[in-house]
Formats: structure tokens, sequence, C-alpha cells
């Protein structure tokens, strides 16, 4: 049987970043607290944090986490049927795309975390691997653009988005007065979010060009944006997002008809709770 108390100071240490702030929290030492975790892992026989360079679960730990929140989530629903037994404020860790978190996901949750006294763990991860966080039992859900439910789990398309290629005129005028052609697209910087991100790929496939372009990183969907208006890129932009941009005239594509629809699906484990299931039904009825 797991000690769900040596679970529980595994998942503050992990939300604190610390054994002492863990200890704060818990009330209790942070001796108390080591000795907890170090009982957990003698236990498995394993450990389940990795201390440097940074505080961070194992695998192991993972799987742990995974359970904890899902245990937690079930406790929630029992304490409806009996609500005489203490109740515990949810914590859902998700796997989210920034884009979606800088365009629609707040609306769509907003109600929902009010009403049922949830918190968010918002994992940002690209939408073309969120769905490993939740293989690997990272996260007790995910947003991403698979269409294919794991063993176990569920997947819901909630909706497209559409990105467009976009950039500053100046910067239009300067690397693309001929449209986009193979010679500009070696030249003109792009901008990528991250190692992961492939919408820029797939974007110069769809134009005819799958050589070698020279780009900036940017692991920030508003820094994305800014250095598009500053013309120190172009980038595939959620037209969503660059509504304002677009409208002022502050962003243009540098491609007008070419465009990437990105699909979203939402996974989640099929045994997750009545919290997991009425986040799903709100995001069944959305509208991007």
């Amino acid at each position: 049987m797991v000690d769900y108390k040596l679970l529980q100071a595994l998942a503050t240490v992990v939300e604190c970043g610390g054994f002492e702030r863990a200890g704060d929290l818990m009330g209790l030492s942070q001796s108390a607290i080591s000795q907890r975790i170090k009982a957990l892992e003698v236990r498995l026989g394993q450990p389940v944090l990795v201390r440097h360079p940074s505080l961070a679960p194992t695998p192991a730990g993972q799987r742990l986490l995974a359970h904890y929140q899902q245990v937690q989530l079930l406790e929630r629903d029992l304490h409806q049927a009996l609500p005489t037994l203490e109740k515990a404020t949810p914590r859902l860790r998700i796997a989210v795309n920034a884009d979606s978190v800088v365009t629609w996901w707040a609306d769509a949750v907003a109600d929902l975390c009010q009403s049922e006294e949830v918190l968010l763990d918002l994992v940002i991860e690209d939408q073309d691997v969120g769905l490993k966080r939740l293989r690997d039992g990272d996260v007790a859900a995910c947003l991403c653009a698979t269409p294919h439910p794991m063993a176990g789990a569920r997947c819901l398309h909630v909706g497209d988005m559409l990105y467009q290629p976009l950039a500053s005129p100046r910067y239009v005028a300067r690397f693309f007065p001929d449209g986009p052609n193979a010679e500009a697209f070696q030249k003109a910087p792009a901008i990528v979010f991250g190692p992961h991100d492939q919408l820029q790929h797939q974007f110069l496939a769809q134009c005819g060009y799958r050589g070698h372009f020279p780009y900036h990183l940017c692991p920030s969907s508003e820094g994305f944006v800014r250095l598009a208006v500053a013309g120190i890129g172009y980038g595939m932009i959620p037209q969503q997002q660059a509504a304002e941009q677009l409208q002022t005239g502050q962003l243009v594509s540098i491609a007008p008809g070419h465009g990437l629809t990105v699909p979203l699906y939402w996974h989640f484990w099929r045994h997750s709770g009545q919290l997991i299931q009425r986040l799903t039904e709100r995001l069944n009825h959305l509208t991007l």
C-alpha cells in the first residue's frame, strides 16, 4: 500500500521547489519532510527526486505524482457523497500549448476554476509534444495536436487554430520585395518558439522550400509577437492573437493566402473523476 502522507510530502516538495518551504507549508520541520521522502524512496527501492542541478521528480516520482493527483480528484468526488470528509482544494496539472494560454484558454476555464475552487498547475508545452507529458504520468490531462488517444485515455477535438506567417510591413519590404521565394527564405530571419516547434518548417514546405533558414528562438508567445512587430523576424502567429496588430497594420502576411490550421485535442485518462469530466464538457462546447 502507498502511504499517502509520503506522497503528499513529495508533491509539496515539488510544488514548493524545496524541502524548507514544503515543511513550512505542511507545518513540519525540514528534517521531517526529508525523512518522509527517504522513507518513500526506501519503500520503492529507487529515488523519487533528483537534487542536482535542480530539484525535480524522477520518472518514478512523476508516476507517483500523477497517481496522487488522480487520488485527490477522486477524493473530491467522494466528498460530494460524504460531505463530512475533509475537503481539499484540487490542483490540476495540465499540459497546454502557450498559444492557447494567451488566446482562449483562460476564458474557457475561468468559471469552472472559480465554481469548483480549482488550482491550476499549467505546464507550457508545444502542441506537438504535450502528449508525452500525459504518457509519462507528469500531468492529468493535456492539450495537443495528436488526434489518437493512448490506451486507457480518451481525446476530444476542441477546435482549430489558424496560424499566419506575419511580419512588420518594413520587414516584408526589406526581405520579401518579390514575395515568398527560396532566395528570400534563405536570408530572412524567422522566429521559432522552441526546438520542438515545427510550424515554420510546415509553412516553408507548403511554399515548396525545404532548405536551411536563419531563425531567432523565442519561447514566449507575447515576446513572439513583439519581435515580429519590431521587425526582427517573421513567424507563424495565431490569427486570433494578432487580430489587433493585423487590424492596425503593424503586422501583415508575408504570403497572403498561405497559412496553417492546427487542430487541438484534449487528452485525459478515462478514470480521472468528475472534475476532469466537467472540464471536458466545458471544452466540448468551446468555439475557438
